[in-house]
């Protein structure tokens, strides 16, 4: 079978059965939105994290605009965030009339730390947006200390790393998400956890909290047409709740098997000079959305490149920084040298990862990579 980067027509095909039964039974409700599946799959995510609420909704951008519209910011406030991550964590920022303040990330983790956080704190500071990149927790700890001390407001953006577990130094453990005040999630279908078409979710230990961010995904009702607020339209319809409830039950194997790839990866790879393997954080489990590699010495084009030419495929996650967008030339803050983020902008490489991986089908990666260093 041709190697694919995410491969869910196979993941589809263990489950088949149990999905279009699922999908069936909707389909003969007629349940279409709001449906009873809807708020079965909420209470089964919310049991799963081991949070008080979880909210679904359309997508995981929607999430992360929800979580900042229902925290009462004002135009002009600050929220802190990587420069390294996808779009969406710093683009519902802007949108909703804040200002991004870019800061750097850490060059083992991909992540942004207490260190980098600092740096960007000013009196205007109302909010820190942690993304858990890749599949592994950003070092909360701190970071919570951190906003504790200066009423700051902390939303995770957990899009990848859905059922990593992070760990305090006491001991105590929990999962990403439901870390901070508000947890984002996205249920696209190359997430960990992911439907046939979009999704997302928010969480949130904090029942005024809960309560604003149910308001506010539902136009600002609390009671249909009595709108006490602004708010959007942004829901999980119940066909993709369906899938989500099924593929929840098996979301710590998927993520098991995600884990054991990238081991068999890193065991093979580690000796090449050429490349940096990523690391595992010793506060956090890692269920690797991505396996993503930083190509030394400015060749990483060069092995994309020799990798399409031998029928693998890889990605590049991500190939400019933000602060270097032009959406954001002009709406931004930066509050520190983002050198490290520019340096992985133009070093990192996600190989094939997915849950129906094979051994077999990951040596023919090592094998291209390694052949690529043998001609160079």
């Amino acid at each position: 079978m041709e190697l694919q980067m995410v491969d869910l027509k196979s993941q589809y095909g263990r489950i088949r059965e149990e999905i279009n039964r699922e999908i069936q039974q909707v389909l003969d409700s007629a349940a279409f939105v709001n449906g009873p599946k809807v708020k079965e799959f909420a209470g089964h995510l919310a049991e799963y994290c081991g949070v008080r609420h979880v909210i679904p909704c359309g997508n995981g951008t929607d999430a992360l605009q929800i979580a900042l519209m229902s925290l009462g910011l004002q135009p002009g406030d600050e929220v802190i965030v990587p420069a390294f991550t996808y779009v969406a964590s710093a683009e519902v920022i802007g949108l909703l009339g804040y200002t991004p303040v870019m800061v750097d990330v850490d060059e083992r983790s991909f992540n942004v730390t207490i260190d980098n956080i600092r740096k960007a704190l000013s009196p205007k500071t109302k909010a820190i947006i942690p993304v858990h990149l890749f599949g592994q927790s950003c070092d909360m700890a701190p970071i919570l200390d951190f906003a504790k001390e200066h009423g700051l407001y902390v939303i995770e953006d957990n899009a990848q790393s859905i059922g990593a577990v992070y760990s305090f130094s006491d001991g105590r453990k929990k999962r990403t998400g439901t870390l901070g005040h508000i947890g984002c999630t996205s249920f696209f279908p190359s997430k960990n956890l992911g439907c046939y078409g979009d999704g997302g979710a928010l969480m949130t230990d904090d029942d005024e909290l809960a309560e604003r961010i149910r308001m506010t995904a539902n136009h600002g009702q609390r009671v249909k047409y009595h709108h006490a607020v602004l708010g959007c339209n942004s829901r999980l319809d119940t066909l993709q709740a369906a899938v989500l409830d099924v593929k929840l039950k098996y979301l710590d194997e998927y993520n098991e098997a995600r884990h054991a790839a990238a081991q068999y990866y890193t065991k093979q790879l580690k000796d090449i000079p050429g490349i940096r393997t990523p690391e595992e954080m010793p506060f956090s489990t890692h269920v690797y959305h991505q396996y993503t590699l930083q190509v030394l010495d400015g060749k990483r084009d060069a092995l994309k490149k020799y990798l399409a030419e031998a029928g693998i495929p890889s990605m590049i996650y991500y190939p400019l920084p933000l602060q270097q967008q032009e959406a954001f030339k002009e709406i931004t803050r930066q509050a520190e040298d983002l050198k490290v983020s520019e340096r992985l902008a133009a070093s990192v490489l996600s190989l094939p990862m997915h849950t129906e991986l094979t051994n077999e089908q990951q040596n023919d990666v090592i094998e291209a990579i390694r052949s690529f260093y043998k001609t160079r």
